[in-house]
């Protein structure tokens, strides 16, 4: 197991995989490395499911981490191209939060919660001893629809368009110059770092999975998180048993992403990447998913294809699965620089 962050797929293989409990005929996707979600059918009905940490950083204002919690729970299921219908919710809390801070984290999440439609149907809520930010529970995002409707993520067809939105390590950059931002002043000019602080509320890619699903024939989508873009596209190319071919001219770059990269030496291609979607579309529907994404103010851009083989190719160079987002160990390394 990696010291930091997502387990690698060896792992997963040796003690998760082999552990998953009764065998169920209902369950139409199981789990697999690198997959967003499951699927249960019940009767005509495809149930979508994800699990993940509820991450909480109150260094970025209740409010906005709260936001940034939510739509962590929502994205997973969201690429689903089915839109996200309820939520489960448990709340490990340290004992330091109070209960004003508590009330703006749920406001927000009722909000938000409000404004795409999900219920909240269940959950747990407690303060408790040995509990610490960011990681505060965990949460299971829902989404109810049509079996027609539901785009697997095991679903790339060879000659597949890859659509990417809005580009490279756009989460390590929007967290990493919000908690550093301390540190950044004098390195890189205010402009730049405003830039690099403003891709916070990028970092969602719920809006960008439900309207590319809504527009065109899409065959699979994946979110860009640990590991970045790379990682995403050599896991839905392994979900599929493809290949994906990227030419890394073509994909969008947001302001002061690759600056932010620079000053935290950090590699933005396989840098987590929460908000950014990729996106295995039929050739004949590329135009209206693109179409429809820039209507929404959504960067995006054809920017690859889906190949026979396996693998990832960037460039024309074979590119492994990065294994390690470093990420983590940058945001650990610069809060001690922080506390000196």
């Amino acid at each position: 197991m990696a010291d930091l962050g997502k387990i690698d797929r060896a792992f997963f293989d040796e003690y998760v995989y082999p552990n998953l409990g009764a065998d169920r005929d209902d369950v139409t996707l199981g789990p697999q490395h690198g997959v967003d979600f499951g699927v249960i059918g019940v009767g005509d009905r495809a149930v979508v499911m994800a699990t993940d940490p509820v991450f909480l950083m109150p260094s970025l204002g209740f409010e906005r981490a709260a936001w940034f919690a939510f739509h962590i729970l929502m994205s997973d299921v969201a690429v689903s191209g089915l839109a996200p219908t309820h939520l489960s919710v448990d709340l490990n809390l340290p004992p330091q939060m109070t209960d004003d801070q508590f009330q703006v984290v749920w406001e927000t999440f009722d909000a938000e919660a409000t404004d795409l439609g999900v219920s909240v149907v269940t959950g747990h809520t407690g303060r408790y001893a040995g509990c610490n930010y960011p990681m505060v529970g965990g949460g299971t995002a829902v989404s109810v629809g049509d079996h027609d409707d539901l785009v697997r993520p095991d679903g790339a067809e060879v000659g597949d368009r890859v659509v990417v939105t809005k580009g490279p390590a756009i989460e390590a950059t929007g967290l990493l110059s919000i908690q550093f931002e301390s540190l950044m002043d004098g390195a890189l000019d205010a402009e730049t770092i405003d830039a690099a602080t403003d891709r916070f509320y990028d970092m969602s890619p719920v809006r960008d999975a439900l309207t590319a699903a809504a527009a065109g024939p899409v065959h699979a989508m994946h979110d860009a998180t640990e590991c970045g873009i790379y990682g995403g596209l050599y896991e839905m190319a392994r979900a599929a048993g493809v290949g994906i071919e990227l030419d890394r001219e073509r994909v969008p770059i947001q302001p002061g992403v690759l600056e932010a990269c620079e000053f935290f030496d950090i590699d933005p291609w396989v840098s987590i990447s929460e908000g950014t979607l990729l996106a295995a579309v039929a050739p004949d529907g590329v135009d209206a998913v693109l179409d429809a994404l820039e209507a929404e103010g959504i960067p995006a851009a054809d920017a690859g294809v889906v190949t026979e083989g396996s693998g990832l190719v960037v460039d024309g160079e074979p590119t492994d699965h990065p294994g390690v987002d470093p990420f983590w160990g940058t945001f650990e390394e610069y809060m001690g620089k922080l506390d000196e």
